[in-house]
C-alpha cells in the first residue's frame, strides 16, 4: 500500500543555509515519527512560498541521502493571507500502515496551520 504523509515548517529567512536546514529537519521529523526508511519512499513532493527563493528544498533530500527518490520542487499557490516562507512536504511511502497511523508534521510557525494534526 502506498500512503502519503505530510508535513510543514517555516523559515525567518530566505536564506539558502536556513531552507536547505529547515527542510533537512522537517523531513528528518517526518522520517522518524513513521519509522520510514529510504528504500520505502515512493517520491517527495517539496512546495515553498514564492518568497522562499535561494534553494531547492529537494537539494536538502540529496544531502541526505535521498539520491534514489524521485523528487520534485513546486511553488505554493499564492492566495492572499497565507502564511509566509513556508516549505510543504508531501511523501509517500510503501507502508502498511492504516491512515491513522500516519504521523503527520507540523514545525514552528507551521504548526498553527493544522494544529488538529501538531
Amino acid at each position: 500500500m502506498v500512503r502519503g504523509v505530510r508535513g510543514a515548517i517555516t523559515c525567518n529567512k530566505n536564506e539558502r543555509e536556513e531552507i536547505l536546514s529547515r527542510t533537512k529537519e522537517l523531513l528528518t521529523e517526518i522520517l522518524e515519527r513513521n519509522q520510514i526508511s529510504g528504500e520505502n519512499i515512493s517520491a517527495i513532493i517539496f512546495s515553498a512560498t514564492s518568497d522562499l527563493n535561494k534553494a531547492f528544498p529537494a537539494e536538502a533530500a540529496r544531502e541526505m541521502g535521498l539520491t534514489r527518490v524521485p523528487l520534485l520542487d513546486t511553488q505554493e499557490m499564492e492566495v492572499e493571507g497565507a502564511m509566509k516562507r513556508v516549505i510543504r512536504i508531501l511523501l509517500l511511502f510503501e507502508t502498511d500502515k492504516s491512515q491513522d497511523e500516519i504521523k503527520h508534521v507540523y514545525l514552528r510557525g507551521a504548526a498553527s496551520l493544522r494544529s488538529d494534526l501538531s
